[in-house]
């Protein structure tokens, strides 16, 4: 007998870094407060390519991956969702965007220090940034990989 699926949401969450600043982006949803840029990954599009893709949406700022901070999966009785969050930095020296659009109102660099002083979405931001700030590890994007991708051992 078949089973049904389980419906899953996935979202990409992007801690882009700048020496000791973050990139943060004001939500025009949400309460027009203080996040990661972050969004749901689309239909036929990768992990990967979802984190670039929000981030430039909601920041205006191209960025590089550089690794992966965590992998969370979270089941309730309607369904499941996946969080990836990835660590980058700015693909070029641009300054975020200033003016609203829909996917954000306007994103800029904040310092740890700075925190306090922004109406933040989620207690999250604040730990994250702290644990990317103090050397929390960060593992290689080779850890995502599209099933069926053949094992490779330390030697490459």
């Amino acid at each position: 007998m078949a089973r049904e699926g389980i419906p899953t949401w996935t979202y990409a969450l992007v801690v882009v870094r700048l020496g000791r600043r973050f990139l943060l982006v004001q939500e025009s949803h949400h309460g027009q407060k203080w996040y990661l840029p972050a969004g749901r990954v689309e239909p036929g599009e990768g992990i990967a390519e979802a984190a670039i893709r929000e981030t430039l949406e909601e920041s205006g700022l191209s960025v590089v991956l550089e690794g992966l901070l965590r992998v969370e999966h979270s089941v309730s009785p309607l369904g499941a969702r996946v969080r990836v969050f990835f660590v980058a930095r700015p693909a070029d020296d641009s300054a975020p965007k200033e003016v609203a659009d829909l996917h954000s109102l306007q994103a800029k660099w904040v310092g740890l220090d700075e925190l306090d002083h922004l109406p933040l979405r989620s207690s999250e931001v604040k730990s994250v940034l702290d644990y990317v700030s103090r050397g929390g590890q960060v593992f290689p994007l080779s850890m995502l990989s599209p099933e069926g991708a053949p094992w490779r051992g330390p030697a490459g």
